[in-house]
């Protein structure tokens, strides 16, 4: 019987506890989900928010991912705690350096799934520079009402990567509060056209998370706290 996918739907994966070792020396913990039946097309890696402000391994979004992708679409999902980031998998080593540091803790999730996926939000010109000569597909999902880069901005700062395709999304929010269909949809889209778009029933088990834990780790619970400025080096 066909079942409506809801926020906290969990469906089939092989899931399995992990550990990135980087280059600095520390232990961070993640969780790699792949489909159950098959080897996978692709794989996810997710990069959290800010963990000042929240930001962990099971943010919405990249939960939510690691709870269907791999059933729908037949994505693995690698998601990890960056240092210092607690969530119910456990605290990684460390402690939060701002955006410098955790480019190692990056580099140690591209080593585990053999994937490029640098930060965007605190991307260099050089680095840009280096996608725009490597002419891989870069694709950036900004929302319309974002705090810090809005499409048009984007589109501006993304301009050097001549393959980049800004796509904006309009109504979203920062940290895609209330659009995390969109986002896995659109992400889909792109990596496994044929699964596109993700359908919202699932005729088979179905398993069921606890939102309820992360209620002290909302958008809302932070929206107070200032951005934490990017030390320099």
């Amino acid at each position: 019987m066909m079942s409506p996918i809801r926020a906290n739907s969990i469906l089939p994966a092989r899931r399995e506890d992990i550990e990135l070792h980087t280059a600095d020396g520390l232990t961070l913990v993640g969780e790699l989900a792949r489909p159950a039946d098959r080897d996978p097309v692709a794989t996810l890696i997710c990069l959290h928010p800010l963990p000042t402000h929240g930001g962990m391994m099971d943010s919405h979004v990249f939960r939510k991912a690691a709870w269907r992708l791999p059933a729908l679409a037949g994505l693995a999902v690698l998601r990890f705690n960056t240092r210092g980031t607690g969530s119910l998998r456990g605290t990684s080593e460390g402690s939060f350096d701002g955006g410098a540091g955790e480019r190692f803790d990056v580099a140690a999730a591209i080593e585990h799934a053999e994937f490029v996926s640098p930060p965007l939000r605190t991307i260099s010109e050089p680095e840009l520079a280096a996608w725009a000569g490597n002419g891989k597909p870069l694709t950036a999902l900004v929302p319309e009402f974002d705090d810090y880069l809005r499409p048009d901005e984007a589109r501006e700062r993304f301009a050097v990567v001549p393959q980049c395709e800004v796509v904006g999304v309009p109504g979203a929010k920062h940290l895609w509060v209330g659009d995390a269909e969109t986002v896995l949809d659109e992400v889909v889209k792109r990596v496994v056209p044929a699964a596109y778009p993700l359908p919202r029933q699932w005729d088979g088990p179905m398993e069921y998370g606890d939102a309820s834990a992360y209620a002290n780790r909302t958008v809302a619970a932070f929206a107070d706290l200032p951005t934490t400025p990017r030390p320099r080096h």
